[in-house]
């Protein structure tokens, strides 16, 4: 298959997913990754950011990936054209084969071609599927700002939600490290897969009752509005996610649970969302909640298998090329030792945006930064690792000071011989602080990530 007929194929894939043909830049990817070039070549060429060019990359992927039925990425888009082109000439060598049989195969007569999409916008096509009406609550969405390349975390999700049809999945990480952002552009991506697709911020949360009235007031008048009105009640919430395919997104649902203890404990009058998250994931529906926050609950296990329909996905710091998009963003565009600035915050995107901002407006140089293993801590850096520091537990304040003490990671057994916590009680908080994203654990060692490390010493 040659560039020509590979991005013309491609072309009428996404117009028969979308409506809208290819645009400069989404053929542009298509072109480079056939040509084998990188997402940074790529957007040289087209003088955009390379995170620009791999966000539009990974929504090409994910459109190609639904409408061809497996996973299309930059490695093996070439190799999924040239797939589709052999099946699409075997079928229609079966086609010729079936007709020419029953005697109604027309080689002379008027050609067959599709039809004429532009001039009938009430007709549909023989590729277009049916849909039902949409209802969105989106109101409490952030808007997206710039977007860092996550592209791995997207096609992650979005497999599990729209191929793997997981009922409830977490979304975990340190504070700033993109959670929402990440959510964010997901649902933009794939609310349209969905009847319902809802938002809920959980600054106060609502009590169960009140949040499941929420949602069910949403449904029905919803149906009310695709049907003629009835008096009917409103249906228990669980048979609303039978009915209809939905997706729910809870962000911060880590306000349902207390600080100052164990992660994952649920405030006073709050312990009715263990059952209805447990409903969710063992009673069949085909919708999905999405729960965002800086730590799961605990009936949620951080290690999940192929086989349950839950998943949890922690989040980790940018790559390098993504946190650099940040320093140029900040003005920083010329940085000396960027890659070692980056490590050093851990690649999280609030922690690089505080300390890039101070920089800049200190006038001073990533080099002075980085000299003798300083780590800065803005005030509103500050803030943040206070307001995720204050949600621990006494316990868990003890086992980051012992961690904070050591320069070099250390195993189970060295924190037991260093403090006065009981085995089962360092056993609890290490799990506890796994679970808020506060530790970090290589094989048998636990270690801080420096930046918290700066911040507890400095307690």
């Amino acid at each position: 298959m040659n560039l020509k007929e590979a991005l013309k194929l491609a072309d009428r894939i996404v117009f028969e997913k979308t409506g809208q043909h290819l645009d400069d830049l989404q053929a542009a990817i298509l072109r480079g990754t056939l040509q084998r070039e990188t997402y940074k070549h790529i957007a040289k060429d087209f003088d955009c950011s390379e995170s620009s060019v791999r966000q539009v990359g990974s929504q090409l992927w994910q459109i190609l990936s639904e409408e061809l039925g497996e996973d299309v990425s930059k490695t093996n888009f070439r190799s999924a054209m040239e797939r589709l082109q052999v099946s699409n000439v075997s079928n229609f060598a079966q086609n010729v084969s079936e007709q020419h049989i029953s005697g109604s195969f027309n080689i002379c007569g008027e050609g067959r071609h599709p039809p004429d999409i532009s001039n009938s916008d009430n007709d549909e096509t023989s590729h277009s599927k049916p849909t039902k009406t949409l209802h969105q609550d989106l109101s409490e969405m952030p808007e997206l700002g710039n977007f860092f390349s996550r592209t791995l975390e997207l096609q992650t999700l979005t497999t599990w939600i729209l191929q793997q049809n997981c009922r409830l999945i977490t979304l975990t990480g340190i504070s700033g490290i993109g959670k929402t952002s990440l959510a964010v552009q997901l649902v933009q991506q794939i609310k349209n897969e969905f009847e319902y697709a809802v938002w809920c911020t959980l600054d106060e949360f609502p009590t169960i009752d009140k949040f499941k009235s929420n949602l069910t007031q949403l449904f029905s008048q919803s149906e009310k509005q695709d049907s003629s009105p009835t008096n009917q009640k409103p249906l228990p919430l669980i048979k609303y996610l039978q009915n209809h395919r939905c997706l729910i997104v809870l962000d911060d649902v880590h306000n349902l649970f207390s600080s100052g203890e164990l992660a994952g404990k649920y405030k006073p009058n709050y312990e009715e969302y263990r059952s209805l998250f447990k409903q969710i994931e063992k009673l069949s529906h085909q919708s999905c909640f999405l729960l965002v926050g800086w730590e799961p609950p605990k009936e949620v296990p951080q290690l999940t298998s192929e086989n349950t329909p839950i998943r949890t996905l922690k989040l980790t710091g940018l790559d390098t090329a993504a946190a650099a998009e940040i320093l140029r963003d900040k003005g920083l565009a010329e940085i000396d030792n960027c890659e070692a600035l980056i490590h050093r915050y851990q690649g999280n995107p609030l922690w690089l945006k505080s300390v890039a901002t101070l920089i800049q407006e200190l006038g001073i140089s990533a080099t002075e930064v980085l000299i003798d293993d300083t780590i800065l801590l803005p005030e509103d850096l500050k803030d943040v690792l206070q307001q995720q520091y204050d949600r621990t537990s006494e316990l868990e304040k003890q086992v980051m000071s012992l961690l904070a003490a050591e320069n070099q990671p250390v195993n189970f057994g060295k924190l037991l011989q260093n403090g006065q916590i009981s085995s089962s009680d360092l056993l609890n908080a290490l799990q506890s602080l796994s679970r808020r994203c506060s530790i970090e654990k290589e094989a048998s060692l636990y270690t801080l990530s420096p930046v918290l490390k700066q911040y507890i010493k400095g307690l």
